[in-house]
């Protein structure tokens, strides 16, 4: 016997589903049978609809990953990965100029008082 089949079995949560929804439809008169086969039915929905969303992230993440390779190939001259940039904050420069301004002022009114 092989380990994996063509139709799998569904979960038990999808089982419940179905039967929860499938007795909440019930009409009067509706026999034990009836309800079982409408409970599957609703299950085979619900698997192909799983299967569908399934198929459907697959191909979102393969277009994705075909993107981000597409980016990660594109010339190699205009990407340097090796150049490093570091941008400097403006505000130690204008301490240290208004420190120099404040040092050169008080020696100028420093020798005019004595």
């Amino acid at each position: 016997m092989s380990r994996y089949t063509k139709h799998p079995k569904p979960s038990p949560e999808t089982r419940d589903e179905a039967l929860k929804i499938a007795r909440g439809t019930q009409r009067p008169g509706q026999t034990r049978e009836q309800t079982k086969l409408i409970a599957q039915g609703i299950q085979k929905g619900i698997d192909l609809y799983k299967k569908q969303q399934k198929a459907k992230s697959r191909d979102l993440d393969r277009q994705r990953n075909k993107k981000s390779r597409e980016k990660s190939h594109l010339d190699p001259d205009l990407q340097e990965p090796g150049a490093i940039r570091y941008r400097q904050h403006w505000l130690p420069w204008l301490l240290l100029v208004i420190t120099w301004l404040v040092i050169v002022l008080y020696f100028v009114f420093f020798d005019r008082l004595s």
